[in-house]
Parts: structure tokens; sequence; C-alpha cells
């Protein structure tokens, strides 16, 4: 399976008063994991989007392990964990500069035509896109 790395630099700006990353900034970081591994596929959100399809977040599961705080080096691990042609779950790992796990989580997507919000199959609109998906589920 293929797995995304992104390392992202703790900003002050992500921390609460006590200097501990802040629970949405996770989602911010997820979605920056999952671009990267749409980007390491060979693809572009940006391009999906102009070619008229968007993907929104239909559910999302966090489990917080350890905070992350301000200094520290946030390590984001991203890979597809199911793809059934209409919905990609992609899984995450977020760790700390120290190798620490402070998150698990996934979050469910389904890619839907930008005008109409109608779910659309990707192996009918994109089929690149189809077989990138199906071959990074594959790889070891």
């Amino acid at each position: 399976m293929l797995i995304s790395k992104k390392e992202i630099e703790v900003r002050y700006a992500e921390t609460d008063q006590m200097g501990v990353v802040y629970h949405a900034n996770y989602l911010v970081w997820m979605e920056i994991g999952r671009t990267q591994l749409i980007k390491d596929l060979g693809f572009s959100y940006a391009q999906m989007e102009k070619d008229g399809v968007l993907s929104p977040v239909v559910e999302v599961n966090v489990k917080y392990k350890k905070p992350l705080k301000y200094g520290e080096t946030a390590i984001i691990h991203t890979w597809i964990e199911e793809y059934n042609g209409f919905k990609v779950v992609y899984g995450y790992e977020i760790y700390n500069s120290s190798g620490e796990l402070a998150i698990q989580s996934s979050s469910s997507h389904v890619c839907v035509k930008k005008e109409s919000f109608q779910p659309i199959q990707l192996k009918k609109t994109f089929p690149d896109w189809h077989e990138a998906y199906i071959n990074a589920l594959k790889k070891e």
C-alpha cells in the first residue's frame, strides 16, 4: 500500500494557551496529507475541480493519542484504506518528531458533480484516478 508522508512545523497559531495543538487543526493537516497523497499518485485536487468534480468529506473519525506542541514537527502519514469506485476512505497517522503517534484517523469522501452534487463513479469519469486508487491499495 502506498503511504504518503508530509512534514509540518507546528506553528504558534495552531496551538491553544497551553502550547498544545488545538484539536481542529488535525483536520487541516489531514487535508494536507490527502492532497500530498493525491499528488504522489500523479493527480491534483485543483485539476479535478476544474474538471467539475468535488470530493466532500462525509465522515471523519479521530483518536487523539498524544498531544503535539508548538515547536514540534508533525509528520503526516496518509494512505487509502478503502475504495469502491464511489467512496474513498483515507487513513492517517500523525507522529511527532520523536516518532510517537499523536493521532490515528480516517476520513470518508465521495466524488460528486460540482453543479449537481450527484455522486459519480470514478471508473467511468476518471479512469486514470480509478486505476491509481486501485494500485495504491495494492502496493507493498
